[in-house]
């Protein structure tokens, strides 16, 4: 489950664990933040949603950044069915966009070193 469902800032917890993770699910989650000002957690409305890479409010540049940091060389798995938006016959669409996204987040194509 996506840290940010939870209200948990996926930042500090993957800094404190990097050194553990041997596989990364790439999901993203959004939260509505003026529905919790409103309402609170407890309220009558939603106020967070799964979401595809690229669409949520995770920054997969530093957290693509701690796992080089680490040596981390595993994939980051993308997973599409969890969106309210890009479902359905827009699913495909979506893990395009999160597959471009995350290649930019990593930074952009690999340039070998001139030799």
């Amino acid at each position: 489950m996506n840290q940010l469902v939870n209200l948990v800032d996926p930042v500090p917890q993957l800094r404190k664990w990097v050194h553990r993770i041997f596989h990364v699910h790439g999901k993203d989650a959004t939260v509505a933040w003026d529905i919790i000002r409103e309402y609170g957690i407890n309220g009558p409305k939603q106020f967070v949603w799964h979401r595809t890479p690229g669409f949520g409010d995770s920054n997969w540049t530093d957290l693509i950044s701690i796992l080089r940091h680490a040596n981390y060389a595993g994939t980051i798995d993308i997973e599409g069915f969890h969106d309210p938006v890009y479902k359905d016959e827009l699913e495909m669409t979506g893990l395009v966009h999160a597959l471009h996204y995350l290649k930019e987040c990593r930074g952009g194509d690999f340039v070998p070193n001139p030799a």
